[in-house]
């Protein structure tokens, strides 16, 4: 059966409209969507980079004003040192830094938490702690307690850290751990650019007697130093192992690193290590003694503290 269409009303058919479609609209408004979305991430990136540089900021714009002008902090271990001994260390720093208006540290092995590691790594914590309670302070001097000022008349500020001083100390293009490692000291480095001054001996870098300049470096490189990656990994000679890997690994340490000669401020009582100690000299180490028993230094140390006391009793 066939049905008859209706009639048009008019012999022009209208033209051809297509029906709209409201897929563009949904683009348009996912478009919208996404964008909000976007606009909120970037702002909330803003707000935290806004928020973390707030927080960064106050440190970034403090400039230390010399007051001390030097931290001189020592680590005291009885378990390695007579309690005698450790007393003659405590008066030589203390007759050292009133004579420069100098303040001392003097840290106990426990006093911080190492979380399991050996107890030698307090030397790094007692620096920081030391810019922690001298914020202030121009320089901090780490002296190990196996040595002792001889030289009351020498400022370590102008004997050492002076920029044109440290630019005719400080040793360029040369191995960085002797005899022979490949990674060298920066040719190029400046005076006025340096935060630390290391000493070698025969086996390579020495921790027993750094200087490091108050700063955002400084507490940097003390994190850097600590951290538990280094720590971990269980180094024959703790954290003097560590900071040879992260002087040698770290361009960003290197760059504001200067070695200089050890008897600037490192040199040892016999030249069998290391370079041996001179009158006149700043300081004189024991490296080995705490090695036999708690009373070596003591021994070995005698002549050298009468010299010190004669020394600054004269100054």
């Amino acid at each position: 059966m066939h049905f008859a269409l209706p009639p048009r009303k008019t012999s022009q058919p209208p033209p051809y409209i297509p029906r709209a479609s409201r897929l563009p609209g949904l683009r348009r408004t996912r478009f919208k969507l996404i964008a909000l979305v976007g606009l909120a991430l970037l702002a909330l990136i803003y707000v935290i980079t806004r928020s973390n540089n707030s927080q960064h900021a106050a440190p970034n714009t403090h400039a230390p004003r010399g007051n001390p002008p030097v931290v001189l902090v020592t680590v005291l271990d009885a378990a390695k040192y007579s309690k005698a001994y450790l007393e003659t260390v405590r008066e030589n720093r203390i007759n050292y830094a009133e004579k420069h208006g100098y303040q001392t540290l003097f840290a106990k092995i426990g006093d911080y938490s190492l979380n399991g590691s050996p107890g030698s790594w307090t030397t790094v914590v007692a620096a920081r702690d030391a810019l922690t309670k001298y914020p202030d302070c121009r320089y901090v001097w780490y002296l190990d307690a196996s040595g002792f000022v001889m030289n009351p008349a020498l400022k370590v500020e102008e004997h050492v850290m002076q920029p044109a001083r440290l630019d005719e100390l400080m040793k360029k293009d040369m191995p960085v751990v002797p005899p022979d490692s490949i990674i060298k000291t920066f040719s190029h480095l400046k005076g006025q650019d340096v935060e630390l001054v290391l000493t070698q001996d025969k086996e390579g870098l020495s921790a027993g007697s750094f200087i490091l300049r108050n700063g955002e470096w400084a507490r940097f490189f003390l994190e850097t130093w600590f951290a538990p990656i280094y720590r971990s990994y269980n180094f024959q000679k703790a954290e003097v192992h560590a900071l040879e890997h992260i002087v040698q690994w770290h361009p960003t340490i290197l760059s504001r690193m200067a070695i200089v000669d050890q008897r600037l401020i490192n040199a040892y009582n016999k030249g069998v290590r290391g370079e041996e100690y001179k009158d006149g000299d700043l300081i004189v180490r024991f490296p080995d003694c705490a090695a036999a028993d708690a009373q070596a230094c003591e021994t070995e140390s005698q002549s050298f503290v009468q010299a010190s006391r004669r020394a600054f009793a004269s100054s």
